[in-house]
């Protein structure tokens, strides 16, 4: 990389003081804050959460948050209330007395607010993308719903440009799907194999179109099946605990395999060769097997299974290879893949510790010449100094990750980690919590405690409001979850903390959207202490928060991008 590559990189890249500062700001904020993001919903009754917080009626709040809103974050202001507060806190009774101080605050303290990431298309211009070969872009919304579409597209841009920067090749490579367990790998590889299936089936119903010259009207046989199937794998690589979320279940349009069929032939050929090897193998004409000779059964029985032997073992040839492993930074790459060579290192919303872990890595291994992360799951990050130590229990911890917040020994908390994966954009458009079920879950917990002396449940009760035809129902379930006596209750007495508390549902309204705006404070800390760690690094030319994705298709759309300094370009 040249001098004047290197120059023009650090002019558009914020400096490491300049980092720290926005750090610090971030963490006054959330030190009056914090503790609001930590109360928790279950024990929002039990604690009375509303007023050891405020001093303001739940109306006003939620009024004081839509007019917010309307105004597009115009404040009001309060010489008289201001001088006395902080953050909208009071200075002597840290009870909230003022919300649009508040609001306009978290919305300062937010990454757009402190202006410190980069837009996709300045990163692009950065790594020197040349945008006139175009017409070759990879369509893959036949195989991923419109969220994992647009993340993908978007990043493999990115990572192209990386990757094209860096030298490091891109095409002809063979894929490692690493997981940490067993069952996650054989589940990767049954989703691989309905892909397969899937493909062939795709492939024939499109040579058909294209050979009569437009698409048919209907699906190839079995396709809609295929489909099932497919939806049915992601569900179960979710119950797993890593793996596709049923929200983003791989649905296959019929009409979007009719609309593309003959519109772009190449993107969709590009597609299918890189599912594996023998995807673009033609089928012979079906014959029905009672038609078949037994000579002829043994012989296709026995070219099944030497195919099926072939494919366990010969893995030199397929395009995707599953492993098992636990990945840490310390794991030493070339043991699992030992042709590896120098390579860039990608993360789409790796979970938890998952994303500071591929941070640490890129830094320790001179092999990974760039690295671009996009983390989410923040309630999963273990912290170093959690006053607990219920999560200091690994040798290198998820936060902090900087030197800077470590000599700081900055804790967030689980429940603030939680509310950082709060979506505010979504909830800007109507997209907002499921306020019943938490209303019950926080009532039932009054419950608990009146009745049974359990202040915090051992057991969670799980999935139970889903299941519920009523609050009485719903308690009698969370009950029987948690092994309790249900007798010790009638139904009108369950029934009268239901109407009991339901005049101040609207407590719970008002303070969850307070939860959510400070949702993306809690978040810019998590980010900036990442990038922060890259900045402490000194083999490293560039670095930066680059917001990949529109946050309304995926929320945590923020990226970590750093390059080092002794790569040069192709």
């Amino acid at each position: 990389m040249s001098s004047s590559e290197v120059f023009g990189m650090a002019s558009v890249s914020y400096s490491l003081v300049e980092i720290q500062r926005r750090i610090d700001e971030v963490k006054q904020f959330l030190s009056i804050t914090l503790s609001i993001a930590n109360a928790h919903t279950v024990e929002f009754y039990t604690h009375d959460v509303w007023n050891r917080f405020m001093a303001l009626p739940p109306q006003d709040v939620l009024s004081s948050v839509s007019s917010y809103n309307n105004q597009k974050g115009a404040p009001e202001h309060r010489v008289k209330e201001r001088s006395t507060t902080l953050f909208g806190f009071c200075s002597d009774t840290n009870r909230l007395i003022d919300t649009h101080e508040l609001l306009h605050a978290a919305k300062s303290h937010s990454l757009p607010g402190l202006g410190v990431c980069l837009s996709r298309d300045e990163l692009l211009e950065i790594l020197g993308e040349n945008r006139e070969d175009t017409d070759a872009q990879l369509e893959p919304d036949e195989f991923m719903n419109s969220k994992k579409s647009h993340e993908v597209q978007s990043m493999s841009e990115v990572v192209a440009c990386l990757a094209q920067h860096c030298g490091v090749k891109q095409y002809g490579l063979q894929v490692y799907g690493i997981d940490s367990s067993n069952t996650n790998t054989h589940g990767a590889q049954e989703r691989n194999r309905k892909l397969k299936k899937f493909s062939r089936a795709y492939q024939k119903h499109k040579n058909v179109a294209r050979t009569q010259g437009g698409a048919p009207n209907s699906p190839p046989e079995g396709l809609l099946e295929i489909k099932t199937a497919l939806k049915g794998v992601c569900d179960a690589s979710y119950d797993g605990g890593a793996g596709v979320a049923p929200q983003e279940e791989l649905l296959i349009p019929i009409s979007d395999v009719e609309t593309h069929s003959d519109e772009t032939p190449e993107t969709e050929e590009l597609f299918l060769r890189s599912l594996s090897v023998d995807v673009t193998q033609t089928t012979s004409p079906r014959v029905p097997p009672n038609q078949l000779s037994p000579e002829e059964k043994e012989r296709r029985k026995r070219e099944n299974l030497e195919k099926k032997a072939q494919n366990r073992t010969d893995i030199t040839r397929a395009v995707f290879s599953p492993l098992t492993s636990y990945v840490t930074a310390e794991t030493e790459l070339r043991e699992l893949i030992n042709e590896l060579q120098d390579a860039v290192m990608v993360g789409l919303h790796t979970c938890g510790d998952l994303a500071p872990s591929t941070l640490r890595m890129f830094v320790a291994k001179p092999e990974l010449a760039a690295v671009c992360s996009v983390g989410c799951c923040y309630h999963l990050l273990s912290e170093e100094f959690d006053p607990a130590g219920h999560e200091s229990l690994h040798s290198s911890c998820g936060f902090p990750l900087s030197q800077y917040l470590r000599h700081r020994s900055w804790f967030c908390g689980r429940n603030a980690r939680m509310s950082a994966c709060l979506a505010l954009e979504r909830f800007s458009v109507g997209q907002g919590i499921q306020m019943e079920s938490l209303f019950f879950r926080a009532v039932f917990h009054v419950i608990l405690r009146d009745h049974y002396g359990s202040f915090k449940s051992e057991k969670r009760i799980g999935k139970v409001y889903s299941k519920a035809k009523s609050f009485v129902d719903y308690v009698r379930r969370g009950l029987r979850k948690l092994e309790l006596d249900e007798s010790k209750l009638s139904d009108g007495d369950i029934q009268a903390y239901h109407d009991t508390y339901l005049p101040r549902m609207a407590e719970m309204r008002a303070f969850n959207m307070l939860k959510v705006a400070l949702a993306p404070c809690i978040e810019g800390l998590i980010l900036l202490d990442r990038l922060c760690y890259l900045k402490e690094q000194e083999d490293l030319s560039f670095s930066a928060l680059v917001q990949l994705f529109d946050p309304l298709l995926s929320p945590r759309c923020y990226a970590v991008v750093g390059l080092k300094s002794h790569r040069s370009s192709s």
